[in-house]
């Protein structure tokens, strides 16, 4: 039995291109031209561990690491001056293989590939800011012994130590193609303070990443670098053609030194190839399913880049032989953990996805939020939809299938709210940038799109069909996350008579253990929008 069912299909990407490129238009330096020196940086951007996963675009079958390499290495071969680089969550959330062998795995293959520079995200976050420099710079752990550490550096200039000021890490880091200098510059969103537990983010504060940005440019200038790159954990996207562009990077870009030339995004796992204010901008999806291929000419009497292109190229299994060193090393990592991840726990009778209907229902979602409920005896049962990662294929349910769709680790907690304050929390599902609708269990209501925030709830039952009664108080289970004001649901902060249940894994797992029949995807019919 494989560790993951293999083919886990990508809904959520749309690759139609093999590869689509945009590219700057710049001065006219055609009479310099022959001068120029060539270079090429190799990004990706949201990996999150996914070492041994395969996924499905267009009928074909994508990403795993094996394959991700080969073709790294292909698009290497081609240009000496290659640079490999990453724009954060490279680890987290991540597949079974990588994550109960604390991520180590994942560092070794990117060590393997040969990786230059990277930055983090906020996953990079989640078992605190000393395990974060573990996995960077190396040292030993309980459960796996010492460990080398990443063979690159990384660089972020937006996170800073409570006490000194000072960045956690190199806010700049220098590489150099061909005797010329690029600079990298590392930012992580500002939004991580509200989706890491304070654990994780104990003991440092996030900047604003334009200023950091900027004050990284001018020390970089001033040590003479003028080709410059960002690597921006920080939403980008666009459509295939540039059109379109959106995302927090695309908004801060104008306001970004004009020596900047490329921003890597990463952190909503969508496409980018777009040019903004002269500044080229590229994401890659998500998982290893793909790369950005970004193509540069720098002018070695500047020492600037003078024309940039990319490419967004996506890691078909049909179009490369994968790399056999990785694939062995993976499967060896895969050896140590089997017995347990190959445990089948239950069956389901069909696909259960955590795709989302128009309301923000998904049964996946119910499912998840039934198991909770069930398992902390509750009223009612919220979970954040950004904490299930994978669906479940029709058949065998695996451990390590159930690990790899709720990977955080999170606990369980029962608390009590009134029916006012379970009313202000699904408001706050709207009161950030975007919607995140809380999957639910027991109740069901109905939200009006076009009434403003703080107003778009209109009416609220138990699954019973009983109205929830303001001052009534009612059970509800939640997830340690969002029971400390995760994703901006602040509101659970105020839940009175707090007690602290399994994890979010365990309950599913006994949940599902608990079913008599094989499992069959819950109705759809809790949440309904007008």
């Amino acid at each position: 039995m494989f560790l993951l069912k293999r083919v886990i299909p990508a809904f959520f990407l749309i690759l139609s291109l093999f590869a689509s490129s945009v590219s700057a238009a710049p001065p006219d330096h055609s009479q310099y031209k022959n001068r120029y020196i060539s270079a090429q940086l190799l990004g990706m951007n949201d990996f999150h561990g996914q070492l041994d996963v395969y996924r499905t675009v267009d009928g074909r079958k994508v990403g795993g690491a094996e394959y991700l390499a080969a073709y790294l290495e292909k698009y290497e071969a081609e240009n000496k001056n290659t640079l490999l680089i990453h724009s954060g969550d490279v680890v987290g959330a991540s597949s079974p293989v990588s994550s109960l062998l604390q991520d180590e795995p994942t560092i070794e293959i990117l060590n393997d590939i040969g990786f230059d520079v990277g930055t983090v995200g906020n996953h990079e976050f989640d078992e605190g800011v000393a395990e974060m420099k573990r996995l960077i710079y190396g040292g030993e752990h309980e459960e796996t012994g010492d460990f080398e550490g990443a063979s690159f550096p990384y660089t972020v200039a937006n996170v800073k130590d409570e006490e000194t000021g000072e960045p956690i890490l190199p806010p700049y880091v220098i590489k150099k193609v061909n005797g010329m200098p690029i600079g990298f510059v590392g930012v992580v969103t500002t939004e991580t303070k509200d989706i890491v537990l304070p654990s994780g983010i104990e003991g440092v504060e996030f900047t604003d990443e334009t200023t950091a940005i900027n004050q990284a440019v001018s020390e970089l200038k001033e040590k003479g670098v003028e080709s410059i790159v960002v690597l921006a954990h920080v939403p980008a996207s666009s459509d295939q053609d540039g059109s379109n562009a959106s995302g927090e990077v695309v908004d801060f870009a104008p306001e970004v030194d004009d020596e900047v030339d490329i921003i890597f995004g990463g952190h909503n796992h969508a496409y980018a190839n777009t040019v903004v204010d002269g500044k080229l901008i590229v994401e890659s999806y998500s998982y290893g399913t793909a790369f950005s291929e970004v193509d540069i000419k720098i002018d070695p009497k500047t020492k600037d880049i003078v024309e940039k292109e990319a490419s967004i190229v996506t890691t078909y299994h049909d179009g490369i032989e994968p790399d056999q060193a990785v694939r062995n090393k993976v499967d060896d990592y895969k050896k140590e953990i089997e017995d347990l991840v190959e445990e089948v726990i239950a069956q389901a009778a069909e696909p259960i996805t955590k795709e989302q209907e128009e309301s923000g229902e998904s049964a996946l979602g119910n499912l998840v939020a039934d198991s909770q409920r069930a398992a902390m005896d509750t009223d009612f049962a919220f979970m954040n939809p950004g904490g299930i990662r994978a669906n479940l294929d029709e058949g065998p349910i695996t451990w390590g299938e159930l690990y790899t769709m709720l990977p955080f680790g999170n606990n369980l907690v029962q608390m009590t709210l009134t029916g006012d304050q379970i009313k202000a929390l699904l408001e706050q599902q709207w009161s950030g940038s975007y919607a995140r609708i809380l999957q639910i269990s027991g109740l069901e209501y109905t939200w009006d799109r076009d009434a403003p925030v703080g107003e778009k709830v209109t009416s609220m039952t138990d699954s019973q069909g009983n109205p929830i009664d303001p001052e009534q108080s009612y059970t509800v289970a939640v997830n340690n996350f969002i029971a400390t004001g995760g994703d901006g649901f602040t509101v659970l902060k105020e839940g009175t008579n707090q007690v602290t249940g399994p994890l979010a894994l365990d309950a599913m797992i006994q949940y599902l253990q608990s079913q008599k029949d094989a499992i069959e995807a819950p109705v759809l019919n809790r949440i309904e929008v007008k």
